[in-house]
């Protein structure tokens, strides 16, 4: 099955729990596929930044380690609002670690050892792609005239645009 494809029986299911929605159910359908999709991200980008903030070391270990913490407070934070989103509106989730593998767009670094400043870019440029992806997701969204939710989105597109200019200010040389 392709990434961020729904089974017949996901959309039975969806039927059948019944959630009061005014979206259509090709709305349904498809803000939950891109939202399932955008949750694998957001735990990806959450274990790599915790895989970072863990093997951090150098001369700048206190802000880096300290930096990165905050940045995986606030992506984990958002993956709770993108599951019950997607359930409020009548969807599926995420059910498991093999999920997430199997509908993540970011990539995951496993190397036994990175750099600080290759972590720093490495994130800030997930980062970036994170914003692209919730951009998308808006514009789904606003197809559907879906506003709860592209409300949502758009504090994270700020949340993920901040993350972003942090990481990059961390690796520019000036």
């Amino acid at each position: 099955m392709a990434k961020g494809s729904t089974t017949r029986s996901e959309q039975s299911r969806s039927d059948v729990l019944g959630v009061p929605t005014d979206l259509s159910h090709g709305g349904v359908v498809e803000i939950s596929r891109e939202l399932r999709v955008l949750l694998a991200d957001v735990f990806a980008l959450y274990m790599k930044t915790k895989n970072f903030h863990w093997h951090m070391t150098g001369r700048h270990f206190r802000d880096y380690h300290l930096l990165l913490d905050e940045h995986a407070d606030q992506i984990f934070a958002m993956s709770d609002d993108i599951a019950e989103r997607t359930r409020k509106i009548g969807g599926t989730t995420l059910r498991s670690i093999g999920g997430v593998s199997r509908e993540q767009r970011l990539k995951d670094n496993d190397e036994e050892f990175v750099a600080p400043r290759d972590m720093m870019k490495e994130l800030r440029d997930d980062n970036r792609q994170l914003t692209i992806s919730l951009r998308s997701a808006h514009e789904i969204c606003d197809k559907y005239n879906d506003v709860a939710t592209a409300s949502l989105i758009e504090n994270w597109i700020d949340e993920s645009e901040r993350r972003t200019w942090f990481l990059n200010e961390v690796v520019t040389d000036v």
